[in-house]
């Protein structure tokens, strides 16, 4: 070819252009491995339960009292740490909350009494994993996201369920064959591996680093720190009271948390276990719902960003709720193709809930949006606190937990009719220019 011809060639095709990458990406990616590192812990309760019972003779009650505090600070922790996001900044509530699901887990390898187990179990590692929670990817997504902000959510609440994918076939290993102690150190040091990473790549606004937020037109400046996050945390709480929608994605996220967290991570294992299936066969079926659970909440985020998210709610629910009617038929000693089915079928409605009710917040709440999701989450793990204690004392005095079950159906049934009647919120006209 000659120089003449080569010189064309470049005229044509002109210089080759490099594909930038949006640093929001890694911003996501650096907040995803911070939830699993995070999610380790929601592996444990239904691990423990039975060994604790048998080392310390605790009663199954008393042991989901723990879970119940720990679910509940989950959930009342949230919309506090995102007022302090705003703040401090996501890098040093982030850290000091790995900090403390590190140092509870840790110190429950030395504990000796029902009230340790509160204290370290329930309210160190609830306070922590509480900071790390679904608000935490919520203000991450407002912050850096004006596109793809129902597919952001969707991938970063799935981190939850890969850090259970990850975290619990081996967990479960090692509670069969080494005791319960070694899987609560393992945790701790999850949760401090990470907290490098948060400190080193996390930002907590795209104008930290003179970027726009992805898919913005406009470069929008760092907001000023927000004094009186408390403060502020609980006044858009009795603003959001003061609705109609606040209540009922309180309602319907409070029976989500009660038929995911409550119910069957708590109280899938033991209750498999009851029917003779091995421990760890019941937690490799937990793994393959957080496997399905991936692809249902990261599926929900992309039909949220198309489709109205009330409608999606409505169907998640009853879908849920059927579910769970089957399940007393299913339970057996072995694992076998309808328990399965029941398996992938769950795992993919697990937390698909979380898009669609992020996105009913952010329509109705606005810039408040992070705060009142926050509250929202909180009543999902009021939720879950209520039935992992109760569930636990159902088995108790029933000797089984059928009645769990039926009555977790009904309550998914009732929350797909009032997902229905979230009212939408009008659209405003565009005006036209002459």
């Amino acid at each position: 070819m000659t120089q003449t011809t080569e010189a064309a060639a470049v005229q044509e095709t002109g210089p080759r252009r490099r594909i930038r990458i949006h640093r929001a990406w890694f911003v996501a990616a650096v907040t995803f491995v911070t939830i699993i590192g995070a999610a380790a812990f929601r592996s444990l309760p239904g691990l423990l339960i039975d060994p604790l019972h048998q080392d310390f003779g605790w009663s199954r009650g008393t042991i989901g009292a723990a879970v119940s505090v720990n679910l509940a600070l989950y959930g009342l922790t949230a919309p506090f740490a995102a007022a302090l996001m705003d703040r401090f900044g996501i890098r040093r509530v982030v850290a000091v909350a790995l900090s403390l699901i590190a140092l509870g887990s840790g110190l429950t390898v030395w504990m000796t009494a029902a009230w340790q187990l509160l204290l370290c179990w329930g309210l160190l590692v609830g306070l922590g994993s509480g900071s790390m929670a679904l608000a935490f990817a919520a203000t991450v997504t407002n912050r850096w996201f004006t596109e793809r902000r129902g597919l952001v959510t969707g991938i970063l609440t799935a981190a939850s369920a890969s850090g259970q994918l990850i975290f619990l076939p081996v967990l479960s290993w090692m509670v069969d064959r080494q005791g319960w102690r070694p899987p609560a150190v393992t945790v701790a040091l999850a949760a401090l591996a990470v907290v490098p990473f948060v400190w080193l790549l996390l930002r907590d606004h795209p104008a930290d680093v003179g970027l726009k937020p992805y898919g913005a037109k406009e470069f929008v400046p760092k907001p000023e720190p927000v004094p009186g996050a408390a403060r502020r945390a609980v006044g858009v709480l009795f603003k959001a009271a003061r609705t109609g929608p606040f209540w009922l994605l309180a309602g319907t996220f409070a029976i989500c948390g009660a038929s995911t967290n409550g119910l069957i991570q708590t109280h899938f294992i033991p209750a498999a276990h009851d029917e003779h299936m091995p421990v760890q066969a019941a937690a490799s079926l937990l793994a393959v719902i957080g496997v399905f659970d991936v692809i249902g909440t990261i599926a929900s985020g992309w039909f949220t960003d198309r489709f109205e998210p009330r409608r999606l709610l409505a169907v998640y629910y009853a879908l849920r709720g059927i579910s769970l009617l089957f399940l007393p038929m299913l339970l057996t000693s072995s694992v076998h193709p309808p328990m399965i089915f029941f398996i992938v079928f769950y795992g993919l409605d697990w937390v698909a809930t979380v898009p669609p009710t992020v996105a009913l917040c952010r329509e109705h709440y606005g810039e408040d949006s992070a705060i009142v999701f926050g509250w929202v989450l909180a009543s999902h793990q009021v939720g879950a606190a209520l039935v992992a204690f109760l569930g636990g004392v159902a088995r108790d005095v029933f000797g089984t937990y059928d009645m769990v079950w039926y009555a977790s159906g009904a309550l998914c049934a009732a929350a797909a009719l009032m997902a229905l009647v979230i009212r939408r919120t009008p659209q405003v006209p565009t005006p036209v220019v002459a």
